[in-house]
């Protein structure tokens, strides 16, 4: 075999990204092309008593302004359909242009198509709309009280659902007998995803070809299927969805967007293609929030601190229409985490999620695993103040041991592997965290401004969403495995079409790295196709972290047949059994007999010759692989941060940040640091700086970027990074995932330290993003904030 599984192979994708030569969907061109500017609502919650298109249509350039009522009057769907579904789900319709009534700022009530962009813009402002405002809604919690405005009339006091997990009996048993309770009221703030590339899409329609989009997609076969099932009236095999290179996702360019079904149904109808691109500010209005979470829950613990039990209550914000995948996130991405590492004999968590007059909340990077992390880690530093243990040492009283693997949790899942202490105890070394206790007391003593402060974090995540079957039961309403098909050229060069789409991932040099190691051939001598629904036999695409564990392990088994089908004609040509052959170094040979052997390149053109083939074996060298996991995959890690809390002004130096994580064998350790690296930083805006502002009325108060606050270089430390390797016993990688680890554990370590930091103030919680203003009062107040 290859020996660059394992290794830091520079990504293959960077020197035409650097080099400007990388095609967006908005470098692209087409003849005859026309521009649409979407003119969206201005109000939270209205009646539209009135659209007035004739000074648009009348501007110059202008070709086609088109209204809610166009569409729905023709024979498209026009809706964008919701892909996982809950018992008694509410599932009010979203069209792709508002008719009568518009629920959120950005929502979409007119598109107009001109020659030039800005000439679509301007008259995008011309477009007279006339509404008949109505009282708005914005809080998770406070949406579902009664008396609040009705957002869809299906959905009484705006519940979209009421769910649970768990035994509630159990865990209200555990609290009866304990010797300690730690309880937490706290919000996890409402982010916007923030790709450095804005939502476009181009779309050109023909009657013989039928449609082909490109967009701004994380995975194009799920957009085509969605568009085809309810958005636009067209079979799915007449739908063409590509993906150029894509900037970025964070999963934000998973969910079916209205945007999409707009300009495809406009390309329809005037028959000249049609390409739209978001503004930032359109970006932060429209784009799927995350987080969004008001949530109380109870840690119960005996004597000598062990967790005897876990209650949770969370309302979740859903936005004014149900997204993708939304109602997935607070339930079974979230509530199925909330074990931790921990071994907790009782859990119960219930949901509520609720319809609210904002941008639709959906998946983005960590998808409900950062907000189980954030809840349950709070919940132990609270359960070690209650205890008086260090944070250290109340974690490792409570880790699943080592030996319990498998493990069977309350809430569903089951662990498949895991070595916590091992973790846990390289990031106390490599912190130094004895001496950093002590540094912090002595600190304390002589009453410092600047406070010291450290916070730890043992996070888990569930990767690579799987089986099929399982999600299916649970709602999905597709499958969740992944396919890879591998074409081996009369030459010996490989081309793989898989279909995991990249947006920045890594794919290329990865995957390629796969098959360089399996097959011994030259990574120059291999391509990798993704992105496109015509020349990639069917695909989930990328998010959750599964690319790695889903995506390869599809192109691995995929390549084992072709090894399979390579022996059986290298055994003929050496006239022994194939079963007598190996494969290694490129090349087949007979076992005990190293010198009897057939070089991969013979092989490979005596397949496409057919000469002398053995009987029974078709001529050719391609195999296809459907990989449906087995189980989820179980990163894990422990991540450590060093604050420094100026008592004076409130402000935060991140002094050090280490992280040591487990994803299993990494295939490329340069690609995994880099992913380490973005988790964090967008873990940490998070705990800092980031958050979607709403005020009652329902107007984004952050729309721009001179209003939301992002991390920026100089605001960050060099990130000190180690890892531990237990790999995934079901796959043929043994790999886990990495992307979203970071954003998983920075927020709550972050916040962690800051809180330990305020201690003498008697501070023991404060809300994200921790501003240095409501650092400073927590201090003067001497309470949580």
């Amino acid at each position: 075999m290859g020996n660059v599984f394992g290794t830091a192979v520079k990504r293959r994708e960077d020197p035409e990204l650097i080099t400007g030569k990388g095609r967006y969907t908005d470098d692209l061109t087409l003849p005859g092309m026309l521009h649409a500017a979407i003119v969206r609502s201005p109000h939270a919650h209205a009646r539209i008593t009135g659209i007035d298109v004739g000074r648009a249509a009348a501007a110059p350039g202008v070709v086609a302004v088109y209204t809610g009522q166009d569409i729905a009057d023709s024979e498209a769907g026009g809706v964008v359909p919701v892909g996982w579904l809950l018992p008694n789900l509410k599932t009010p319709a979203h069209p792709i242009l508002a008719v009568d009534t518009v629920r959120y700022v950005g929502d979409g009530v007119a598109v107009v198509l001109a020659e030039e962009r800005y000439q679509a813009r301007d008259a995008a402002e011309l477009v007279a709309v006339e509404y008949e405002p109505l009282d708005a809604t914005v809080d998770a919690k406070g949406a579902t009280a009664e008396g609040q405005p009705q957002i869809h009339e299906e959905a009484p006091r705006n519940i979209a659902f009421d769910w649970e997990l768990g035994d509630k009996t159990s865990a209200d048993a555990a609290f009866e007998g304990a010797a300690h309770v730690a309880s937490i009221d706290l919000r996890n703030n409402r982010i916007v995803p923030f790709a450095i590339e804005p939502r476009a899409a181009l779309a050109s329609y023909e009657d013989k070809k039928g449609l082909t989009l490109w967009m701004t997609s994380q995975n194009p076969h799920v957009h085509r299927l969605l568009m085809s099932l309810a958005s636009i009236n067209l079979p799915e095999h007449k739908i063409r969805v590509i993906a150029p290179e894509v900037g970025g996702g964070f999963g934000s360019k998973i969910h079916h967007y209205p945007d999409e079904a707009i300009v495809s149904w406009c390309a329809m109808n005037v028959g000249r293609p049609v390409k739209w691109v978001a503004t930032r500010s359109e970006t932060n209005m429209t784009d799927a929030h995350g987080r969004d979470h008001v949530t109380h829950a109870e840690l119960a613990l005996d004597g000598d601190g062990k967790i005897l039990g876990l209650r949770v209550e969370t309302y979740a914000a859903l936005g004014s229409y149900l997204s993708t995948f939304a109602p997935s996130v607070p339930t079974y991405l979230h509530g199925t985490l909330m074990s931790g590492q921990y071994d907790m004999p009782a859990i119960h968590i219930r949901v509520i999620g609720s319809f609210t007059n904002t941008a639709p909340v959906d998946a983005v990077r960590g998808a409900g695993r950062p907000e189980a992390t954030y809840l349950v880690e709070r919940l132990m530093d609270l359960a070690a103040i209650e205890t008086g243990l260090d944070p250290a040492e109340i974690r490792r009283r409570n880790f699943v041991p080592a030996d319990a693997f498998p493990y069977q949790t309350q809430v569903a899942l089951a662990y498949d592997s895991g070595d916590y202490p091992t973790a846990l105890d390289k990031a106390l070394a490599n912190a130094g965290y004895d001496e950093l206790r002590a540094e912090q007391a002595a600190r304390r003593e002589r009453g410092d401004a600047k406070l010291l402060g450290i916070g730890i974090c043992s996070y888990i995540e569930a990767c690579g969403i799987a089986p099929s079957a399982v999600v299916g039961s649970l709602g999905a309403q597709a499958g969740l495995y992944e396919s890879a098909k591998v074409r081996v050229h009369p030459t010996g060069s490989v081309t793989v079409y898989t279909g995991s789409s990249a947006h920045g991932q890594g794919h290329e040099t990865t995957f390629a790295q796969i098959v360089a190691d399996r097959l011994g051939v030259p990574m120059e001598n291999v391509d990798i196709i993704h992105g496109d629904t015509e020349e990639v036999q069917f695909g989930m695409g990328t998010y959750g972290s599964r690319s790695a564990a889903v995506g390869g392990s599809a192109i691995a088994g995929s390549l084992e047949k072709i090894i399979a089908k390579g022996a059986k004609i290298a055994a003929h040509l050496l006239e022994v059994a194939d079963t007598d052959l190996e494969f290694s170094d490129n090349a087949w040979s007979v076992k005990g007999s190293p010198d009897k052997t057939v070089a991969w390149g013979d092989v490979c053109l005596q397949a496409y010759l057919a000469h002398n083939m053995p009987e029974g074996i078709e001529p050719g060298l391609e195999e296809t692989t459907f990989y449906d996991p087995a189980n989820f995959t179980y990163p894990f890690g422990t991540h450590i941060a060093v604050v420094e809390v100026d008592s004076e002004t409130g402000e935060i130096e991140i002094l050090r940040y280490i992280a040591v994580d487990d994803c299993g064998e990494q295939i490329n350790p340069m690609i995994v640091e880099g992913q380490v690296h973005g988790g964090i930083a967008y873990g940490i805006g998070q705990a800092l700086w980031e958050e979607a502002v709403y005020n009652d009325h329902g107007q984004l108060l952050t729309s721009t970027l001179l209003d939301y606050a992002l991390p920026k270089a100089h605001n960050l430390p060099s990130f000190e990074l180690d890892h531990t390797v237990t790999p995934c016993p079901h796959n043929p990688l043994g790999v886990k995932g990495i992307g979203e680890a970071g954003t998983i554990a920075a927020p709550v370590t972050m916040v962690n330290a800051v809180v330990d930091a305020l201690r003498p103030f008697g501070v023991t919680h404060l809300d994200m993003p921790l501003e240095p203003e409501k650092v400073w009062r927590a201090m003067q107040n001497g309470e949580d904030a």
